[in-house]
């Protein structure tokens, strides 16, 4: 089957990392290992985050004009047998792929829709209409994320055209089993004590929610002074200057921006990966902490607990609370036998339920079923 893909909010070819990038390469990945040929239809890019109306209005005639030129180019050469799109919202709506599928008669399929009602009648008033358009014609509907099932299903004809599917990701080499080996080669690397606990954590340092996050975290880590530990962080972006001046004092180690096999090696030598998880719609982070067998301590935001099991693969706490969050990393850096089982049962169900192989076995039938019936 030949695969139409797009994402409107960042194309799977952009430089800049992030979690919405990973993502969209893995469900491109996915795509491919059940057989089909993807190409990327268009890097038409629809996100508003201001809530200009004008702008959304332009926005929307860009896409038409994108629309006419692809429908020119399918008709003249090979077309697709299906239209796909990653990641459609109110601040980045979908004004390509269901008009595409429509004039060439091929089946429309989402993933990852969140439908906001809150958001009718407001600043984002004319993209929200067009999501609910979306929704309501598409042919199948993959969620990501559970949280967005309650407000994506009553828009359906049939609740059979959504279809759920936990993150997942391909699965990296499993580092953890040269634990030691690791620590041994990081300590020296980068000054940090082999003999006190290692906490760990990865993400893009921009304005907005990821610096909210990291600013609970100095908070939460300052409101103890018993335990010694080192902080490991992982991550580069224009508000790093603020966010290093946020854990002054705190033993707290700045690696910058670096690659996935170094993020791998770090997560499997570390004991505990740390993230407030302030507005996270799940966190690629968590999930692929847990591919290593990292603990994760996170606040319970959008649907991070579909990637932690509480209790089991890690703790939840409630999101914006610094004492909540404090107490269970330090509680857990005091219960190494708890830190281990935890350990097991994050590889573990990593395995079981994350995998590639596992998304590919649920979503390969439904596509099946929408082109050959």
């Amino acid at each position: 089957m030949r695969i139409a893909f797009y994402a409107p909010m960042k194309p799977p070819d952009s430089p800049v990392p992030s979690g919405d990038r990973t993502i969209a390469r893995s469900l491109m990945k996915v795509l491919e290992h059940c057989g089909h040929e993807v190409k990327l239809a268009t890097r038409f890019q629809s996100r508003e985050p201001a809530g200009d109306p004008a702008r959304q209005w332009a926005l929307r005639r860009e896409g038409e004009a994108v629309v006419s030129r692809l429908v020119r180019e399918f008709t003249s050469t090979v077309r697709p047998d299906l239209w796909f799109t990653y990641h459609v919202y109110y601040k980045a709506p979908d004004w390509i792929g269901p008009l595409v599928a429509e004039e060439l008669g091929i089946p429309y399929v989402a993933a990852e829709v969140s439908h906001a009602p809150k958001r009718a009648g407001g600043p984002w008033d004319v993209n929200h209409r067009q999501v609910e358009k979306t929704i309501m014609e598409a042919n199948l509907v993959i969620g990501l994320n559970s949280l967005d099932a309650g407000c994506v299903r009553p828009l359906l004809a049939k609740p059979e055209t959504l279809i759920q599917l936990r993150p997942f990701m391909d699965s990296p080499p499993d580092h953890r089993g040269h634990r030691e080996d690791l620590r041994r080669t990081l300590s020296g690397e980068f000054g940090l004590p082999r003999e006190v606990p290692w906490l760990f954590t990865a993400a893009m340092m921009r304005p907005g929610a990821k610096q909210k996050s990291y600013d609970l975290l100095a908070c939460a880590l300052r409101r103890q002074k018993d335990i010694k530990y080192r902080l490991i962080i992982a991550g580069d972006g224009p508000v790093r200057p603020d966010i290093e001046k946020a854990f002054e004092e705190l033993p707290a180690c700045f690696l910058g921006e670096r690659d996935s096999t170094e993020l791998f090696s770090l997560m499997a030598a570390s004991d505990l990966f740390v993230w407030p998880a302030v507005n996270e719609a799940y966190g690629m982070a968590l999930l692929e902490a847990h591919s290593q067998g990292l603990p994760v301590v996170a606040g319970e935001a959008g649907g991070v607990r579909d990637i932690v099991r509480h209790d089991e693969t890690g703790v939840l706490t409630p999101v914006g609370d610094a004492a909540a969050f404090s107490e269970v990393v330090f509680g857990l850096c005091r219960d190494p036998l708890r830190l281990e089982r935890m350990s097991r049962r994050a590889r573990l169900i990593f395995s079981q339920d994350h995998t590639l192989e596992v998304a590919t076995a649920k979503l390969a039938p439904a596509l099946e079923a929408l082109v050959n019936g």
